[in-house]
């Protein structure tokens, strides 16, 4: 499994500013599934301390943007779990810092509903996840190939 966890090239604004993503193997007959890993609610105290006028461009859009990354603390811990639980199902586990000041505008995980290819996996609701934040990851298998019966 490849991961690659890059570093931000100068100091970030916010705690909250890390995008987590991995690569399944096979998932729902398809290969190498891209799955979008955040935070999937927060409390209102969390968002009211947010200076969203510092990072984000003009306006108040993009803030679950925002509220749905990562701490460096939660990735590192949400690496070591994929690490420990799925080494064999996955392929790849990736972060980037997120890029200040977020572009107005942007739509964030929690406002994007299921479809017919897509959807949400929702880590709580395995019984072994063992961390204390809540944690879903969206994917589109209308982006992947399918698996073949040679394989």
């Amino acid at each position: 499994m490849e991961i690659a966890i890059n570093a931000p090239a100068s100091p970030l604004p916010c705690e909250r500013a890390f995008s987590l993503s991995m690569v399944i193997r096979s998932f729902k007959g398809r290969r190498d599934v891209d799955v979008h890993l955040f935070r999937s609610r927060w409390t209102p105290d969390e968002e009211a301390d947010t200076d969203f006028a510092a990072l984000v461009r003009s306006g108040s859009g993009s803030r679950s943007v925002i509220l749905e990354s990562f701490t460096a603390a939660e990735r590192d811990l949400i690496v070591n779990y994929l690490k420990e639980q799925y080494s064999t199902r996955l392929t790849a586990i990736a972060s980037n810092p997120l890029s200040f000041p977020v572009p107005e505008g942007l739509a964030g995980f929690t406002e994007i509903q299921p479809g017919k290819d897509a959807g949400f996996i929702e880590f709580e609701k395995i019984p072994s996840y063992p961390l204390e934040f809540p944690l879903m990851g969206y994917y589109d298998l209308s982006l992947h190939p399918p698996l073949t019966d040679e394989e």
